[in-house]
């Protein structure tokens, strides 16, 4: 039996694909523990078993939101199945991505030093 060849980055392309409906489909849910969601960056296993949906949140707690999420999984991996056109559609798996909250923080940590190196250069100066 001969193998397809696998066709480049195809996993990226369905990852993207995974990404927008997602953020459409959650758009039609009514939890109220879901809030503002904005869906960062999807990764898919290699044999589209899997999906990781990593998601951040505007206002709200997090952990509820990601539970919320985890609990409609299913019925957004059903939305899916509509849209998609590939034989396996994967479980999904939300996780919350800090990389927005690492980023402000780190941001002012940066201003504060650059605030501080440049106070200590104004006592310095003659």
């Amino acid at each position: 039996m001969k193998h397809k060849r696998s066709i480049p980055n195809r996993s990226h392309r369905v990852a993207d694909q995974i990404q927008r409906d997602v953020a459409e489909l959650i758009r039609e849910l009514k939890d109220p523990r879901i809030g503002m969601v904005t869906i960062n960056a999807v990764e898919v296993t290699p044999d589209y078993a899997h999906a990781t949906v990593f998601f951040s949140l505007l206002v709200g707690d997090p952990h509820e939101c990601e539970v919320g999420l985890n609990e409609a999984a299913g019925f957004i991996r059903n939305g899916l199945f509509k849209r998609l056109a590939i034989h396996t559609v994967p479980t999904l798996h939300f996780k919350f991505d800090q990389t927005t909250e690492r980023a402000a923080d780190l941001n002012s940590l940066i201003q504060r030093a650059n605030a501080t190196r440049a106070k200590d250069d104004e006592d310095q100066t003659p």
